[in-house]
């Protein structure tokens, strides 16, 4: 398993986990395997333990190594962006692995949601929690959460964005093979309720600290109230974020490299 959890909270305010990376090879080659497309065999990966490997077309890997390269003159956060959101999609897979989780855009500065995850609720009459995602790879987390991240939240909290938010889940549930039932999954679920956040940073030593994560994660009860499982609150710790997220991403370069060699 490329990463391991370690549970963080702050009693009622936030509840959540801790990220460490296990494996870095093995999670070079999901993250490699997600930039040429194949997202859905990685979590085929990330819930069985034997599964065949999927031989990917040779026109895929120049547009899977422009995902994962930084162009000259160019700054490193949508690339870098983009490869913490796939580590968070795993992260989510192996943490609920019962629940519909969209896979990583393509687009490396995507405008939409970070994330989305459905979990059904097994109750009488059948109900669904619709997990909004906000996935942040920044060397200043607090200043990003602050600025983007619960502005953000405040914002679907007043339901301006649950037409997106519908259109999204509709899309999910007909991936999953749910297409006759989505209209009615998506007409059932009590929008009001039904939402929940999971916020996802990089944190540096300072932040990773028991103080350091209440300061991290000030106000998020004030900004999503009700119950604490509403407020979910992930962490990569890493020393060198910069650093180590360019290291993963040349890792997942020389995957890509012996990949398309095996398969010529």
């Amino acid at each position: 398993m490329p990463v391991s959890f370690t549970p963080i909270n702050n009693g009622k305010k936030w509840t959540g986990a801790a990220w460490v990376v296990a494996c870095d090879e093995t999670l070079a080659l999901h993250i490699a395997k997600v930039a040429l497309g194949q997202a859905r065999h990685v979590a085929r990966i990330l819930r069985e333990t034997d599964c065949a490997a999927v031989a990917a077309p040779k026109s895929a890997y120049a547009g899977a190594r422009d995902v994962l390269t930084v162009q000259a003159g160019e700054k490193p956060y949508h690339r870098d962006g983009w490869i913490f959101q796939v580590i968070s999609w795993i992260a989510a897979h192996k943490q609920s692995p019962g629940d519909l989780i969209r896979a990583p855009q393509m687009i490396k500065a995507d405008k939409g949601f970070d994330g989305i995850q459905v979990r059904f609720i097994p109750t009488k009459g059948g109900s669904a929690t619709v997990i909004i995602c906000e996935e942040k790879a920044t060397t200043t987390p607090r200043g990003k959460i602050t600025s983007q991240v619960w502005p953000e939240f405040e914002s679907l909290e007043t339901g301006t964005r649950d037409n997106e938010l519908v259109a999204v889940v509709t899309d999910l549930l007909t991936i999953h093979s749910l297409g006759e039932e989505a209209d009615q999954i998506v007409s059932s679920i009590l929008w009001e309720s039904a939402r929940a956040y999971r916020v996802s940073m990089t944190a540096g030593d300072r932040q990773s600290t028991p103080d350091g994560l209440k300061k991290l994660f000030k106000g998020y009860e004030d900004v999503v109230t009700g119950n604490v499982s509403r407020r979910r609150a992930e962490i990569l710790h890493l020393s060198n974020i910069r650093g180590w997220l360019d290291a993963i991403a040349n890792q997942a370069l020389t995957q890509l490299d012996e990949m398309e060699a095996a398969h010529v």
